[in-house]
């Protein structure tokens, strides 16, 4: 199990990036226009300096929704290898064959 701390963190992380999201999108919008004059570009480049920097997506960690490891995620199942593997053992992901030799 991964610490409390460090999920927590990551859960206001994923809080921050859902609040400002449309505010950001919208000042990249602004800023990557090229049909824009250069001033109105700089000044949203500068707002979107201005939002806070948990606000950004890129920093989201992927972390196990059951044990919250940060390490080794399938992005597909949102979990672990390691919780896959148990899962597996235990039976209960259908359609999962655990070959061991």
């Amino acid at each position: 199990m991964a610490k409390k701390s460090a999920v927590n963190r990551n859960q206001r992380v994923k809080k921050l990036v859902k609040q400002y999201a449309a505010k950001r999108e919208q000042l990249k919008d602004i800023a990557n226009n090229e049909s824009l004059p250069l001033e109105e570009r700089f000044d949203a480049r500068l707002k979107l300096a201005q939002l806070p920097r948990n606000s950004s997506a890129t920093r989201v960690r992927n972390r196990c929704e059951i044990t919250g490891r940060p390490r080794a995620y399938y992005r597909k199942l949102k979990m672990s290898r390691i919780s896959l593997r148990d899962l597996g053992s235990a039976g209960l992901i259908p359609g999962l064959v655990k070959s061991s030799w």
